[in-house]
């Protein structure tokens, strides 16, 4: 191999090692955030989920029986297993469209208040339940960046392993050659003395 392949060769492992190194470094930082972030914004609304059956914990969420909702995954079982079962028990399985539109409409007062009261339990408890359920969604994202992360550190200590193999390489071949040239030239300089 010429010098100028090996050359162009070295330097565009040089670029893909910084490149996937850089990769793997945004990732895990991708990672590092998202999950603090989603931390951070859970961990003031001190959302936790009932102790025991008998304060209200369904037997589906024992596994997180007292918990306080600080992550992706705690959030999204508190909204679609916890939230989501008061919600269709509040509606009597109607929808917030369902019940402010009653409210919007009936003309008598008891059922329009009660309407409304409904609409705005449903209103507060899926604004609620939308929240969390976006959390779990940027913890999905952060859990992607964290195994693109891992696989970004390999490729990138693959690439840094065939540069070093070809810098070790290229340094063999550039000590053997002027052996190589010295022992060719010797029997012909001596021949022709």
């Amino acid at each position: 191999m010429n010098s100028a392949l090996r050359f162009r060769i070295l330097t565009l492992q040089i670029i893909a090692f910084l490149v996937l190194g850089v990769g793997a470094g945004a990732a895990f930082y991708a990672n590092s955030f998202t999950t603090g972030e989603i931390h951070d914004q859970l961990a003031p609304q001190q959302i936790s989920f009932p102790a025991t059956a008998a304060q209200g914990l369904p037997t589906d969420l024992n596994a997180y029986a007292g918990q306080q909702v600080l992550n992706g995954d705690q959030a999204h079982a508190y909204a679609e297993h916890f939230i989501a079962m008061h919600l269709s028990t509040i509606g009597k399985g109607h929808p917030y469209s369902y019940w402010s539109g009653l409210a919007l409409t009936t003309q008598d007062p008891a059922t329009k208040a009660q309407a409304q009261g409904i609409a705005d339990t449903l209103f507060k408890g899926e604004t609620l339940r939308g929240l969390l359920n976006e959390a779990y969604a940027f913890s999905v994202f952060g859990a992607i960046a964290f195994f693109a992360s891992i696989g970004l550190a390999i490729a990138a200590g693959a690439v840094l392993l065939a540069l070093i193999y070809e810098i070790v390489t290229a340094q063999r071949q550039t000590a053997t050659v002027p052996a190589t040239v010295a022992s060719a030239a010797s029997p012909a300089f001596g021949a022709g003395v």
